[in-house]
Order: C-alpha cells, then structure tokens, then sequence
C-alpha cells in the first residue's frame, strides 16, 4: 500500500445521458429525478458512489485491500463480523459475541480503535466514503462510524431537461387467461431525451491522515473508477451514459490553499449560442477560468 494522500482535491465531474433514465424517482413512479422549481435533472449521491462501487468491485474482484463493504446481496453484519475474529472472537451467537466484546474492552482500551482501522483496511469503500457500522451487535462496542474522506454532492444537469414517458409493447404474455385474449401487452418507460449533469466532489487529506489512511494508490483508482463508471454499467434503461469531464484541483497543502467554491466557479459550462436545444455533448463549451484559480492550486482535465 502506497502512503496516505497529502494534499487535498476538489473535482468537477460532466457526465450525460442520451434516451434513458440517469437515476429514477421511487416516489414518482421511478420517473427521472427533477428539481421541481427549476427543472434540472438530479443524480443522488447515493447512485454515483454506487457506480464507483461496482467499478471496483469488478475491476478488483475482491483483491485484498479493496473489497467492497456496501454491496447487494451481503449483509453488513456479517462484513462486521470479520473485524472481531481478526480479534480472536469468532463466537457466533449474539449474545456470546456481546460478553466477549465487553472483556476485551476492560483489558485492551483500544479495541475501538482496532476494529476501526480493521475495517479500513480491508474495504476501499470505508477508506473512501466512509460508514456507518453500528449496526453490529447490541454491545458496548462496535465497528464504530467512519467519516470518509472522498464526498460527492448530488449532480445537478446544466439546463432542464424533459422527462418523456414512451409507450412500449411487448409479446411475452403473463398469464395463460390473458394469452387467450391477446398477444401483446403495454408497458410504457421514462427517459430524458439529453442531459449534461455536473456533480462536485472534495478530498480531505487531513480526514485521510487521521481516520481511514486513504493512500495515493486509492486516489488513483478513483479517477479511473469515476472516468470509466459506466462503461461496464450500461443498461437499456439507462440509455447511453459517459463521463465526459473529470476537471481535478490539487491543492499545494493538506489543509488547501482557497475555498471550494472559488474553484468551482471558475469551471464554467455553457450552451453554444445557436444551440436552443441541447442533444448532444458537442452543444456546450466548457471552459476553466485559471485566472480565477490561485497559482499554488494544479489544475489537471484527466479526459
């Protein structure tokens, strides 16, 4: 494992959407997220972390260092766990485990600590983003709560968009009665014609030093997991999707030289003046105003 990260980053991403749905609504009939006053599009943060999440679980596929602690399918008590055996408790039965937990604290204060740094270690996720892992057993101890160095905000499209709803057939018939009356049943789907989404991001050094230990090797994996999130994520639902910007900021120091939003205001994405409408990528100019970025601050455009 290379050494923990020393400066701190700020990151811009551009990513877009063409006929699919970026990220659905549960509570609009899983329609495409929009701002209701303004009409942009909306990714959660949720679903880009997500996707960075699968990338590496499959580009790793569980390599020692960089598994996966929020994944489908796998409880996270049962990911918890591993940190106490590693321990030397391998009861299975809560209420053994609780006793067992409860010893160790009184003889060795740091136990928390261990469990903690464990957990780290062996999950790129919890280095990354963090988590929260008292859910473990009823006791006095447990993984604890891990706050990430790596967060992303929602994205946010640079123009609204229009969420469509398009009828759609289909010739596979539930049900042997409803085959005795037709041979073709309706289905309708959501997607958004074209969107550009920005979503913005930040890097503590500092959080990486005292906390998870997030090292420039796991940084690395993190541009090539934002850059390539979809492209082993495709699906008809989602339409075509691609990172298309990922605009780096790399402060000189651990602490940063200027406040976020400085350089976040000098990326600045526009639609081309005969563009009223926008269908594709080539429709916008993105600029980066490096007059407006501090000469202590790299500025790096990794696509």
């Amino acid at each position: 494992m290379s050494e923990v990260i020393k400066n701190r980053y700020e990151f811009v991403i551009l990513f877009d959407v063409e006929n699919g749905n970026p990220n659905g609504d549960p509570d609009a009939g899983n329609m495409p997220r929009i701002d209701p006053e303004s009409g942009l599009g909306l990714v959660t943060d949720v679903c880009i972390k997500r996707k960075i999440r699968n990338y590496i679980e499959t580009v790793k596929e569980d390599e020692k260092g960089f598994e996966i602690y929020i994944r489908e399918d796998i409880p996270l008590n049962r990911s918890d766990r591993e940190a106490c055996k590693d321990l030397g408790i391998s009861e299975t039965e809560e209420k053994k485990m609780t006793e067992a937990l409860k010893k160790l604290k009184k003889s060795d204060p740091d136990v928390d600590i261990k469990l903690r740094d464990f957990m780290c270690e062996k999950f790129y996720d919890i280095r990354a983003f963090g988590a929260v892992m008292t859910t473990f057993v009823k006791a006095a101890l447990n993984c604890g709560q891990v706050r990430g160095p790596v967060q992303i905000g929602f994205a946010r499209s640079i123009d609204p968009i229009i969420s469509q709803e398009i009828a759609i057939t289909r010739v596979a018939i539930t049900t042997e009665k409803d085959a005795e009356n037709k041979s073709t049943e309706m289905g309708r789907k959501s997607i958004v014609p074209y969107g550009l989404y920005r979503a913005e991001g930040y890097i503590s050094a500092n959080l990486a030093r005292k906390v998870t230990g997030f090292s420039e090797d796991d940084l690395m994996l993190l541009w090539e997991a934002i850059i390539n999130m979809f492209e082993h994520d495709h699906s008809a639902a989602r339409g075509k999707m691609a990172v298309r910007e990922l605009i780096v900021f790399k402060h000189s120091k651990e602490l940063g030289d200027c406040p976020a939003y400085k350089l976040f205001d000098a990326v600045e994405v526009m639609k081309k003046e005969d563009v009223e409408y926008p269908r594709k990528y080539g429709d916008y100019v993105v600029h980066v105003h490096k007059e407006k970025i501090p000469d202590s601050i790299e500025v790096k455009r990794m696509i």
